[in-house]
């Protein structure tokens, strides 16, 4: 890793409808507020993929930038190839679906996914619009994750991958599993918006940890705790 950590924006001119590209501003600050250099590298539908930056994030989206999104990640496999050796990537919401093996569309078509994760999703008849908090499933995360999920999508998790939190509050993954999210390897995908990194410090900070290699100091920040105390 080089001395300035880099953080790839992926296709937030597509996977942006949310403002889940916060969640790049929140990691770039997080590093700035403990003096460590950091950057936010923005890809666009312009540019190939790099497989060298230290972590990923993507956003949500509609149908049509869903589609998009698919072809370039399948057309410049950067992301998977950083993915494999290890680099953090978290998808939120309509990622999920554009990493898995198959998203079915609201008209019903079926589209294939780019299989970064083992997961199929599928319409709900209805939609999920709402407050979602959870009890992590995954280890190093001790704290409570709280967003706002807003989808239609039902993802159901393949044998080679895993939940990413129980549900308290919500719905999750919408398929009656009680999970929220899934992860495999060093994917991390969830639909907590928020930005799910604004509402979720110790999340990102597990990132950033996986990403440098080291344990970053706490940073304590009142006017976060308040957020959170808020929103739970």
């Amino acid at each position: 890793m080089s001395e300035t950590v880099r953080i790839g924006l992926v296709l937030p001119d597509v996977m942006g409808t949310y403002g889940d590209s916060g969640n790049a501003l929140v990691l770039r600050q997080r590093l700035l507020m403990r003096g460590i250099a950091a950057e936010v590298v923005s890809v666009t539908l312009s540019d190939p993929v790099p497989e060298s930056l230290d972590l990923y994030v993507l956003g949500g989206a509609e149908d049509s930038a869903q589609r998009l999104a698919t072809k370039h990640l399948a057309r410049y496999p950067g992301l998977q190839n950083a993915a494999s050796r290890g680099a953090p990537v978290l998808a939120i919401c309509a990622a999920i679906q554009v990493l898995g093996n198959w998203y079915e569309t609201s008209s019903g078509e079926r589209v294939d996914g780019v299989s970064m994760l083992d997961v199929t999703t599928a319409p709900q008849p209805t939609r999920s619009i709402g407050e979602v908090v959870s009890t992590p499933s995954l280890a190093g995360l001790t704290q409570k994750l709280t967003g706002f999920e807003n989808h239609r999508g039902g993802t159901t998790l393949g044998p080679s991958a895993t939940g990413f939190a129980r549900v308290a509050s919500g719905v999750g993954n919408g398929v009656g599993d009680g999970q929220e999210g899934v992860v495999q390897g060093s994917v991390i995908g969830t639909y907590m918006h928020g930005p799910a990194l604004a509402r979720n410090p110790e999340l990102a900070d597990y990132l950033l940890e996986k990403a440098m290699g080291v344990t970053l100091e706490p940073l304590v920040l009142e006017d976060v705790e308040q957020l959170r105390r808020e929103r739970l």
